[in-house]
């Protein structure tokens, strides 16, 4: 059986569906011999830090050529039966070709503010697109719960296999990668791409009312890509550094020696951060919405979306150490629910009850 698998989030993404993509086909791979062949397909030129001008050309041709006249023709070529789209939807599969598509969330419409203009314009056609899928994957219970309601998709039609995280192991035998990278004693850690959705400005109130209050918080060190709008917030609050993008082994070194993750997010299919911490030994703050208790489940410590609820819950993570190695233990147990070999194992199920 050959499955045309999108890899496409891999040339044009830093987001979590990058990770997802490089995650699930590495546990695929692993999986090899179980009669199910699995074919990378994609556009691979790297949209990735070209300038504005390039950038724009380049998706303007991955999007309105290479999907619409290009890649059709070329998975007919293929031999593959079955086509996964990992993300954006970009084409329907010609007939005869198995159309299965993943659905991460439904951030396009419950959050349009957290894309870019090109991607609020094209909302409506992808959607449009997904929705000829034959069968639909979602990454936890409450992205299947969200299509169901409101595109009203049959449960029938959806199966719910959740992302894996990484072996922080396994990622910081690549050596060197934080070498160069000084941090404090103590701090705590802010993960994900810098966009309005990861609600970034509710940490800057908490360290605001912190410092009212004259409670001194550790430094926070911000892992992610900076979006537009992120960098015109003002002048960050002492002891604020942003890191931009890091290299895996740095990110667990990060983790590892992090007080805690915060991670006040309004919205997550998933939530990766939350599992990557919890594998890692981080202690986890976070809030009780969408996906969220589905990953942090009883390890985690949920607080209000209010600066008061953040600044407790830092507090307590920081002030009771017993109470901290409580959370790191819980979350390494409840972590190890979440690896690729487990997340490629449902998808081979999948892929196999689609081809009977």
């Amino acid at each position: 059986m050959n499955v045309a698998f999108d890899t496409n989030a891999l040339y044009n993404s830093r987001a979590g569906v990058a990770r997802y993509v490089q995650g699930l086909l590495g546990g695929l791979r692993e999986r090899c011999g179980t009669g199910v062949n699995i074919l990378p397909f994609a556009w691979e030129v790297e949209n990735l830090g070209a300038p504005g001008l390039e950038r724009s050309c380049k998706t303007l041709w991955r999007e309105l050529v290479w999907a619409r006249w290009i890649a059709p023709r070329r998975l007919l070529r293929s031999g593959a039966g079955l086509y996964h789209a990992t993300g954006t939807a970009y084409f329907v599969p010609p007939s005869g070709i198995t159309f299965l598509a993943t659905v991460h969330d439904l951030a396009a419409i419950r959050c349009p503010e957290r894309f870019r203009g090109w991607q609020r314009r094209q909302r409506d056609a992808r959607v449009r697109r997904l929705l000829r899928a034959r069968q639909f994957v979602c990454i936890s219970r409450f992205t299947a719960d969200e299509l169901m309601r409101e595109f009203g998709v049959s449960a029938e039609r959806i199966e719910v296999v959740y992302n894996g995280a990484d072996d922080p192991s396994a990622l910081s035998r690549g050596g060197g990668g934080a070498s160069g990278l000084q941090v404090p004693d103590e701090f705590l850690l802010f993960v994900g791409s810098l966009e309005p959705g990861k609600n970034l400005a509710l940490l800057r109130r908490v360290y605001e009312l912190a410092a009212g209050r004259g409670v001194a918080l550790p430094p926070l060190l911000i892992a992610g890509a900076r979006w537009p709008g992120v960098a015109h917030e003002g002048a960050p609050p002492d002891g604020w550094r942003y890191l931009g993008r890091i290299a895996d082994e740095t990110l667990v070194m990060l983790y590892r020696r992090a007080a805690a993750l915060v991670f006040p997010s309004r919205y997550e299919g998933f939530g990766l951060p939350v599992a990557e911490a919890m594998l890692a030994g981080c202690p986890v703050i976070c809030s009780p919405v969408a996906s969220l208790p589905e990953v942090g489940g009883k390890a985690a410590l949920f607080v209000d979306q209010t600066p008061e609820a953040y600044l407790a819950g830092i507090r307590l993570v920081l002030d009771d150490p017993v109470r901290r190695a409580e959370m790191i233990a819980a979350g390494r147990e409840q972590a190890a629910g979440f690896s690729w070999s487990r997340c490629a194992d449902g998808y081979l199920a999948v892929y196999r009850n689609l081809h009977q």
